[in-house]
């Protein structure tokens, strides 16, 4: 039976890995998975490891679930793909009512694209493009928040604020408005993050009251600035900003693709703000991180703008090739399947709070600044010196250790920067949790010791963040 130093050597002569420095692999072995099942993955000399951030946010079930694995095996002996264009098939449509009906009221058309990107895009092009239909051909701008990640194709980027991932590709970018981010990690001492996030929101006021004959829409992570470092802040942002969207006749988009399907405690983040966004754009686990697909919703204003004779070309003239594939709906609709049998959203409160219990006691720890929560998304803040939130250098690599020490004990937990985080798949246990717990204080011991100096590894840098 071939092991892991055989499949690596393999993988190394052809594979050019993701949001990876390759040279990295000569002295940080890369880990070959043979098999997972539930929250573990297995390699091929039979270590297992703890997937401990969902396989990139995806896995919300756990891997190999049997009920989206059958799902998808009953699928492919009927109808593997077919064109969405001039055809249709059960699949989509089922999972499109089932989408319209469990997402915020007034969400009543469904468009598919392969990935979270794509969806951006979609999204972006569809606001765009309403207001062009619509006779206002001068709003061509998007606002988004400073430390906002939406994607890496150039539209998606273009209304990002990662520097590592946008500022070599500067001159390929659309010229977009920057806002500074509500994140309560930089909340005055003192000050809540209610009131934080209200304080903040002056800024988005003032872009919009200047700029909003030329804004087509603003996009924005609800809740949690997920590839920013698992960033926070208070949903009375959200509501703010609807209000001001409807004011100034701007569109809101919503980047769900992260935080929505129970991550942040309800089914999506935008429900703890009472509102819905003129786009919705989902992916990630809408399909229990089995197979790429991406859902952009939006409501019958958008749709009918859109509604014409062929000859005036007005259509949304936008494909991808594997739009709505039946496999990926199969998927997806045993993912909303669990969700709605298992009660999942009830569930994941009390895993939330063996999180909070678990982790508790880092908030003591010398060299962390914070310890921030929202449902089932956790994040610990390394720092160089806690009273002033002085971050380590971004060439010391602290979160390596972390990574590294974590892989030794046998989970798989990969910080973002120096921040470490869980963000496990929902059929974790309380004491799998503990675990977690366990090995991440461990780790941040190893990396906040002064005479740690990592040079290998995934971490490049403050700003690095994982593509979703």
């Amino acid at each position: 039976m071939k092991q892991n130093a055989d499949w690596m050597q393999r993988d190394l002569a052809v594979l050019w890995h993701p949001c990876t420095q390759m040279k990295d692999h000569e002295r940080l072995p890369l880990i070959p998975i043979r098999r997972g099942e539930g929250v573990w993955l297995e390699d091929f000399d039979g270590k297992r490891y703890l997937d401990a951030v969902s396989s990139w946010w995806v896995n919300v079930f756990g891997h190999a679930n049997p009920r989206i694995g059958q799902r998808i095996k009953d699928q492919v002996d009927r109808l593997e793909h077919v064109m969405l264009a001039g055809f249709s098939h059960s699949p989509v449509i089922e999972l499109s009512e089932r989408l319209v009906k469990v997402t915020p009221a007034g969400l009543d058309r469904v468009f598919y694209a392969d990935n979270g990107s794509s969806g951006i895009e979609v999204a972006l092009k569809m606001s765009y493009h309403y207001w062009l239909n619509s006779g206002r051909s001068g709003k061509q701008r998007f606002v988004t928040l400073t430390n906002s990640y939406h994607g890496e194709t150039v539209a998606a980027m273009s209304v990002g604020d990662v520097a590592l991932f946008t500022d070599t590709y500067k001159a390929l970018l659309l010229d977009t408005l920057k806002v500074p981010s509500p994140d309560c990690y930089h909340r005055p001492p003192g000050m809540c993050w209610e009131e934080h996030s209200r304080t903040m929101f002056a800024h988005m006021e003032r872009c919009l009251a200047e700029h909003h004959a030329e804004v087509a829409a603003v996009i924005v992570e609800p809740l949690i600035q997920g590839a920013g470092g698992m960033r926070m802040y208070h949903p009375v942002y959200l509501r703010l900003l609807r209000e001001a969207c409807d004011r100034y006749g701007v569109h809101l988009i919503l980047d769900e693709i992260a935080v929505g399907f129970g991550r942040t405690g309800t089914m999506f983040a935008c429900e703890q703000a009472g509102i819905a966004p003129d786009f919705l754009v989902l992916s990630k686990a809408l399909t229990g991180g089995y197979l790429p697909m991406a859902a952009v919703l939006t409501h019958d204003e958008v749709y009918q703008a859109f509604y014409d004779d062929y000859a005036t070309l007005r259509a949304f003239l936008h494909s991808h090739t594997y739009t709505g594939n039946p496999l990926a709906c199969a998927a997806a609709l045993a993912t909303l399947d669990i969700f709605e049998e298992d009660k999942v959203i009830d569930a994941n409160r009390a895993l939330s709070r063996r999180m909070a219990e678990s982790c508790a006691h880092l908030a003591d720890h010398p060299h962390v600044a914070e310890v921030r929560q929202t449902g089932m998304a956790l994040a610990i803040e390394m720092v160089q010196d806690k009273a002033t939130k002085a971050a380590y250098p971004w060439q010391e690599r602290r979160g390596l250790r972390v990574y590294q020490h974590a892989l030794e004990r046998g989970a798989l937990l990969r910080p973002l920067g120096n921040v470490v985080y869980f963000l496990p798949p929902y059929v974790i246990t309380p004491e799998q949790i503990d675990f977690l717990a366990e090995v991440a204080s461990e780790g941040i011991d190893l990396a906040t010791r002064d005479t740690v100096r990592v040079t290998v590894g995934l971490d490049l840098h403050p700003n690095h963040r994982d593509p979703g």
